[in-house]
């Protein structure tokens, strides 16, 4: 990584919430108990029964500001970004305090402190705001957090199989670190799941080309816990590991200068920044980030994995013809935070080689010897004609319709699908990276990218789609 001048690191860890307490918080029930990441303290074969983990829920900020003056953008950006970094100090502290932990002490010690600072933070963004526009109403509403439950039974003995013959994944070996997930059930054999592919019939004015960039799969070892869509300017902004692919330019720092002159791993000179999470097995290797902010230190551990492939294609809309991304066009798919958020932003698809008729979004596939692993960001595929961003990053591009249509004041765009691939041996634990909070859940998965191919490039890649060839 290369070494830039960065602002202080938030402090943050995540560890696993353990107790055995039953909780009152916020006038609802909520259960303590140990979660299974003490299965990983365990000799094979003898891990504790079913267990369940907690985790802090509070709302996101982000998705609730639409609308952000440009003025205001980077105070805003920033303090969103400290917002997240004391929901994983409280997280911490949650964890610290284990089996002593009782209804009165997470009120006084861990949600209230929250409110307070995330008020203090929300009464900030206002002010800003307030001063180059209308302050936005319903933002103190935005401050109160609770403890969440995260069921689900620990992971299997090593060794053991699914019905279908499958291994699932065991425990990782002891190696002095604590993981947050994922649990036994975050997986599913991918035999045992349903055909649910279902694809729009295109009409006569489809645009059925593809254009691809061949881009590597991060072989130079581009990683860090940044965000520059979400967090600009802010180092660990992102709380885990992106693998990159593209621009080798990208970190918190980058402006779109900065992007326009860089390198890049793309064939072609397409400079575009690809970015998402890694994935690592949890098999009690100690990675290079493992005391590091965005590895270890929150409870991303484990061996990380290079792709088998990284696929970056773009394809036409099934109903009309595409016109061309703006230059910087910011997009993210799916939702780091969709455990604790709901799943509406949710959009990653888990898959294995040979059974890609099967997606899934909230498990994480077994896959039968010789097949690999496959993650499918599918991204918007409509522009609003006008911003190459919006402020909660999502407002300004849409998905198509079910049957393949933009909706009225926006137009179809050339859509991007980053596919890798992973050899996984049967029964590891793998997990992608996530905030401390969302406990590894594979519905958290996503993906980013910034277009930073020239217009000559981008014109190519629209007249190749459009008349319905395969460049790249």
């Amino acid at each position: 990584m290369r070494n830039k001048k960065r602002h202080k690191r938030s402090r943050v860890i995540g560890l696993t919430v353990v107790g055995v307490t039953a909780l009152a918080v916020g006038g609802g029930a909520l259960l303590m108990t140990d979660n299974d990441a003490s299965a990983a303290r365990q000799p094979a074969g003898q891990q504790a029964p079913a267990r369940t983990a907690m985790t802090v829920k509070c709302p996101d900020a982000a998705t609730h500001l639409a609308s952000v003056p440009q003025r205001a953008r980077p105070t805003v950006d920033k303090e969103l970004a400290t917002m997240d970094s004391q929901v994983a100090d409280a997280y911490k502290q949650l964890a610290a305090r284990g089996p002593g932990a009782d209804r009165d002490w997470v009120r006084t010690r861990v949600l209230e402190p929250l409110t307070a600072q995330r008020r203090g933070a929300l009464d900030r963004i206002g002010n800003e705001i307030g001063r180059v526009a209308s302050r936005p109403s319903g933002l103190d509403t935005l401050a109160s957090c609770t403890v969440q439950e995260a069921p689900g039974p620990a992971a299997a003995p090593a060794g053991a199989t699914s019905a279908a013959g499958t291994a699932a994944p065991a425990a990782p070996a002891a190696g002095g670190q604590q993981r947050s997930g994922p649990v036994r059930a975050d997986f599913v054999d991918i035999r045992k799941v349903k055909p649910n592919v279902k694809k729009p019939r295109t009409r006569g004015n489809a645009s059925r080309g593809t254009f691809s960039s061949r881009c590597g799969r991060n072989e130079n070892k581009h990683f860090n816990s940044d965000n520059v869509i979400v967090a600009p300017g802010v180092s660990n902004g992102a709380h885990h590991m992106h693998d990159y692919v593209g621009n080798l330019d990208t970190d918190a720092f980058s402006t779109n200068d900065g992007l326009a002159a860089a390198g890049t791993t793309c064939s072609g000179g397409d400079r575009s920044t690809h970015y998402w999470p890694v994935l690592r097995v949890q098999d009690g290797t100690k990675e290079a980030d493992a005391d590091a902010p965005g590895g270890g230190t929150e409870g991303n551990i484990g061996r990380i994995l290079r792709p088998t492939t990284a696929s970056i294609t773009f394809r036409g809309s099934a109903v009309s013809k595409v016109v061309a991304m703006p230059k910087f066009l910011r997009i993210i798919t799916g939702d780091a935070k969709a455990f604790t958020n709901g799943t509406a932003n949710a959009n990653a698809s888990w898959s294995c080689t040979g059974f890609e008729n099967r997606q899934l979004k909230d498990k994480y596939p077994l896959c039968p010897k010789g097949s690999k692993v496959v993650r499918t960001f599918t991204f918007q595929s409509c522009w609003d004609g006008k911003n190459a961003d919006s402020a909660n990053h999502r407002t300004h591009v849409a998905f198509a319709d079910a049957k393949g249509a933009c909706a009225k004041g926006f137009k179809a765009i050339p859509q991007l699908i980053q596919r890798i691939t992973y050899k996984v041996a049967p029964g590891s634990l793998f997990a992608v990276d996530s905030f401390p909070e969302q406990l590894h859940k594979p519905v958290t998965d996503h993906g980013d990218f910034i277009n930073v191919m020239s217009d000559s490039l981008m014109k190519k890649a629209v007249k190749c789609i459009n008349t319905g060839r395969k460049c790249g």
